[in-house]
């Protein structure tokens, strides 16, 4: 704690900047020979920056628990991506600052002219993730003994890019890895991507289904696509049959049972006895019943069930996969043509790294160990009823595609808490005087107790101080800049004695809401890590402020338990400060609003390549922009344009000499015309394309022609924003 000892000596001649010309009765302070008190992180950052290393920030942030075996930091301080994992080589390493630079720098300086945030998309570690769980159960099919084998289903509503299922459907299609559908718009994606993979691959119809989604799915049976039909409600069998029949479709049929088996985190709301989805024992005996009766009875082939996401240890696993097995052995007996078991989504992320079974945020186990505690638990059950093993399926789309994906913001502010007092002793001298008595004794105390150093003591008579100056400030007897003075006198004493809050707030290029919702929904909590500068000790601590005008706009909660993130200063030199979210490839994207009309980010796909800096960008898209977001709130941008374009021509003719107005006009309707195919995110000044405009333009904005190419939005339908 630094000492107050000469903080109010009034023998001592106070500092400059700090003189206190108070009347006679009052002591002059001494507030630090500096002016400003050395905080405890600047401190750490003289003594202990240049011992700092990458392995250092490395334990600090987690990245070895969470990040393996794709996120580390490398000698430069920067987040180094391995695209193939365990399996990458020291030279297909990819920097991924390196990676953001490319999309964020303008076109004439060799970049994309990517507007941030921005999300980079890695196929090859998605294609890894897939390898690896597919690897991850073969082992145990075989080490076990198990006679049948897994066969993997992705369920698109985990992130429904079309790049995304497309590499899924490519990367699994020697696999037999199929899609699993749970709305009539994903079972047409769904459709669309198999046709062009595996023959065998799967396709789960799961969700609430009606006369249009049932004969959707017979359609896809008919064109020959491996596609089961997967009960959710009793009442939709009836369905089923009669639509199959009209079609003259044989239909393959699963059924979703609810389990006992259920976990308490927050992701296991949809297991149980009242689980939004599934069927009873007593409904599925129905469903038995009138199969049999209908003469499809062997059209039952598959149970579905799922757990719940994120299920926190393998002994659950293994009691609800124990479960269900147990009924499906069950509808064999019963004369189901039963062939596969599918144990739904679970497959949990370790998304702090401490691998622990106590938390929403964690897992306590490894996709090898998942597997193996899934096929024992089949093989078990079915052994002892004599049942032949079924395929194994499983949903784990969350395992798959929470890796692949990052998000890169920009903090382009942050909050460098109160000014220290700057005010003359004139000024001082003038304060002095419109304090009433009891303000006069609470600054004697503050003194007396500084001198002797009772902090606490300092501390109440500081906030006793403020509060007679903020009642005298609503009186009127106390204007703004004494106010601020008396403010800045007591955060001087609060930093003095150690209390200050040394939280500071960073404003970052992003909308919570947008791009990280389950943080807003319900606190899902992500890795998130400075991509660069990581050979440099953070000296600071900070929160994360978004650009929306909503108080729920921050992030204030991190792995480990923590309310702030370490962080570094931001360059004084203008220099750019990235942060990265992890592990967000799932949900994240799809489940995004438009809260204040910020729409979604940026998107690069990367590939490693043998180039110099081993990636290639092999698409680029630029966020939605201003008329995109418009457009989804039914405005119509082009006659908001047309609209504005006349009120200019309006004020114009009023307010312009006539020989300025054509300069005028095409500058303003320019300018205009740009915003509406701008993003609505903040644009860095290396890469904006407007200058502000001087003499006579009239103090409009104008747009580059030269930089027209950094601008484009792709689209075909500029505006001719330039005529009158």
């Amino acid at each position: 704690m630094p000492a107050l000892g000469c903080c109010v000596d009034a023998a001592v001649s106070p500092p400059l900047g700090y003189a206190f010309s108070w009347d006679s009765s009052l002591p002059a302070p001494e507030f630090f020979s500096s002016g400003v008190p050395p905080s405890t992180n600047e401190t750490a950052a003289h003594t202990a920056g240049s011992h700092w290393s990458p392995d250092l920030s490395s334990a600090l942030y987690r990245v070895d628990g969470w990040g393996a075996p794709y996120f580390s930091i490398n000698s430069s301080g920067d987040i180094s991506v391995r695209p193939h994992g365990t399996d990458t080589l020291p030279h297909q390493e990819i920097d991924l600052l390196k990676v953001g630079k490319k999309a964020s720098d303008p076109k004439h300086l060799g970049g994309l002219g990517l507007q941030l945030p921005l999300v980079v998309r890695f196929p090859d570690v998605l294609k890894n993730r897939l390898e690896s769980l597919q690897s991850a159960f073969d082992m145990a099919v075989h080490s076990q003994g198990y006679e049948a084998h897994y066969q993997g289903v992705y369920p698109v509503k985990c992130n429904q890019d079309r790049f995304v299922v497309e590499d899924i459907v490519k990367f699994g299609s020697p696999y037999r890895f199929g899609l699993e559908a749970g709305s009539k718009p994903e079972l047409l994606l769904a459709m669309s991507c198999l046709s062009k993979g595996s023959a065998d691959a799967l396709l789960v119809c799961n969700g609430f289904k009606d006369t249009e989604y049932i004969s959707l799915a017979l359609v896809a049976r008919k064109l020959l696509l491996n596609t089961v039909i997967v009960l959710e409600q009793e009442e939709e069998l009836d369905l089923v049959i009669d639509i199959s029949r009209k079609m003259a479709v044989r239909p393959v049929i699963g059924l979703r049972a609810k389990l006992r088996t259920k976990h308490s985190g927050h992701f296991g709301s949809t297991s149980g006895e009242k689980g939004k989805f599934g069927l009873t024992t007593t409904q599925i005996l129905r469903v038995v019943k009138k199969l049999d009766e209908s003469g499809m009875l062997d059209c039952l082939q598959l149970l579905h069930f799922h757990i719940g996401s994120q299920i926190p240890s393998t002994d659950l696993l293994a009691d609800g996969v124990g479960e269900a097995t147990q009924i499906y052995s069950e509808l064999a007996r019963l004369g189901a043509g039963m062939k596969f078991i599918d144990i739904g989504g679970g497959l949990g992320i370790d998304y702090d790294g401490t691998k622990s079974s106590d938390s929403d945020v964690s897992v306590g186990y490894g996709i090898e160990e998942y597997a193996s505690a899934v096929v024992q638990a089949v093989q078990y059950v079915c052994d002892r009823k004599g049942v032949k093993h079924p395929v194994i399926c499983s949903e784990s789309g969350r395992a798959i595609v929470s890796h692949h994906s990052i998000l890169i913001l920009e903090a382009v502010s942050a909050s460098t808490g109160h000014a220290s007092p700057q005010l003359s002793s004139g000024g001082l001298q003038s304060l002095a005087e419109t304090l009433n008595e009891d303000a006069r004794a609470d600054y004697r105390n503050l003194s007396a107790a500084a001198v002797r150093g009772e902090y606490d003591t300092c501390l109440l008579y500081s906030d006793q101080l403020k509060q007679r100056c903020v009642e005298q400030f609503k009186e009127g007897s106390l204007d703004i800049e004494q106010l601020a003075a008396v403010d800045s006198i007591c955060d001087l004493v609060s930093k003095a004695i150690g209390v200050a809050d040394p939280i500071r707030t960073y404003h970052v290029n992003l909308s919570v809401f947008t791009s990280i919702p389950d943080f807003w929904a319900f606190g899902q909590l992500f890795p998130i890590v400075p991509i660069h500068r990581l050979d440099e000790k953070p000296v600071m601590r900070g929160i994360l402020s978004d650009l929306t005008c909503d108080s729920d706009g921050k992030v204030d909660k991190f792995i480990g338990g923590e309310s702030s993130l370490p962080l570094h200063e931001l360059g004084s030199d203008g220099g750019r400060y990235y942060l990265g979210m992890f592990l967000g490839g799932a949900y994240e994207e799809a489940l995004g609003g438009l809260h204040n009309l910020f729409g979604g980010p940026s998107v690069v796909r990367v590939l490693q390549s043998d180039s110099p800096h081993s990636f290639a960008v092999t698409r680029s898209v630029p966020g939605p922009s201003c008329a995109d977001v418009l457009r989804a709130m039914q405005f119509e941008p082009e006659l908001m344009f047309e609209t504005l374009k006349h009120r200019a021509e309006e004020y114009l003719e009023q307010e312009e000499k006539e020989e300025d107005k054509s300069m005028s006009f095409a500058s303003l309707t320019s300018s205009l015309a740009q915003s509406f195919h701008n993003m609505p995110y903040l644009v860095a000044p290396s890469s904006c394309c407007f200058t502000a405009a001087t003499g006579n333009n009239g103090g409009y904005y104008y747009y580059s022609e030269d930089k027209a190419a950094d601008c484009a939005t792709g689209e075909d339908d500029i505006w001719s924003y330039c005529t009158a």
